[in-house]
């Protein structure tokens, strides 16, 4: 009986602990404040997804997935609901989307704001409002992942084109041809070089001697053309003058008339005397030289007086002496 009875008190003691676990887990994990349900309808995979999941307003915890199965409006969509808290300020612009939470692949609810209204989703069967959910980053990646296969393999194919025996050939041409005309590069960039050196080095240590040169004709034609300005200056002076009224040109022109004045005197009254005065000193100077002819061939003319003159040519009682046989 003794052995009965402890083992009777064992194990009330065990169902009693048991109760009072049980029963501190429940006001443990009991909800505190009101909420508000929200469903959730998604086309795509919810892996990772658990109920009791964290339900998160942009990075804040404000409740909790209540159940995860399958929609009876959309065929083939998952169904899930959600309790947020009811001080949650969700805004006409909220949508939900599926994340995951480090490197340990949990799931988890993200709702947050898209900036501008939401089109607006009847509710279900259960009259409870839904929210749209999108696809997530790591879906659309997924969904990406087939076209990216694509074009990797397409990439592939034209590398293995590009990389082709013919190709090969072609570019082993090309780095030939370049390594020629590197090679000739070199060459000219040398040439040029030697000529820089030995014929532009030179002309460049010329300029500015050449430069001083410019620089003092530049300074003897602006010299000049100060002496040309000062030069015409004078000269305009010295018309204006000689135009005046009564100066130099008047007075020349005075003096030409004058002179024609003369001139005309000269030749109308001077000059027939002048020639009559010639006239009368030519014939005396025949008479002279015959008169001095006479006195050579005859000098006793001088004591006894000379005969009759013998008539010169074109005299009257000239005779041309007889032609000597």
């Amino acid at each position: 009986m003794e052995n009965k009875s402890h083992a009777l008190a064992a194990g009330a003691f065990v169902l009693a602990i048991t109760a009072l676990l049980v029963a501190l887990a429940v006001w443990l994990t009991r909800d505190t404040g009101s909420s508000h349900p929200y469903e959730l309808s998604s086309a795509d995979a919810v892996t990772g997804l658990q109920p009791q999941a964290a339900v998160r307003y942009k990075g804040v915890a404000v409740g909790k997935v209540t159940h995860i199965g399958f929609d009876p409006d959309v065929a083939g969509n998952v169904l899930i609901q959600i309790a947020v808290d009811d001080t949650t300020p969700l805004s006409p612009t909220a949508f939900a989307t599926l994340s995951y939470q480090g490197v340990t692949g949990l799931a988890f609810v993200q709702i947050d704001d898209a900036g501008q209204p939401q089109a607006r989703i009847p509710p279900g069967r259960s009259g409870v409002p839904r929210l749209p959910l999108e696809t997530s980053q790591l879906g659309k990646l997924t969904q990406q992942v087939p076209r990216i296969l694509e074009q990797v393999d397409e990439a592939t194919l034209r590398l293995n084109q590009l990389l082709s025996d013919e190709n090969q050939k072609r570019v082993t041409g090309v780095l030939a041809s370049t390594d020629q005309a590197t090679t000739s590069l070199a060459a000219l960039s040398a040439r040029l070089e030697q000529t820089v050196t030995q014929r532009l080095d030179p002309a460049l240590a010329r300029i500015p001697a050449l430069a001083d040169d410019t620089q003092r004709t530049l300074r003897a034609l602006q010299t000049a053309a100060a002496t040309a300005n000062s030069s015409l200056a004078a000269m305009g002076q010295t018309a204006e003058r000689l135009n005046a009224q009564g100066g130099v040109m008047d007075r020349l022109a005075d003096g030409a008339g004058a002179l024609s004045h003369a001139a005309d005197t000269f030749g109308s009254a001077t000059l027939p005397r002048i020639n009559r005065v010639a006239d009368d000193t030519s014939r005396a100077a025949r008479q002279l030289g015959r008169t001095v002819n006479g006195i050579s061939e005859q000098p006793q003319s001088l004591i006894f007086g000379g005969g009759a003159a013998v008539p010169g040519p074109g005299e009257a009682g000239f005779v041309a002496p007889a032609a000597q046989p």
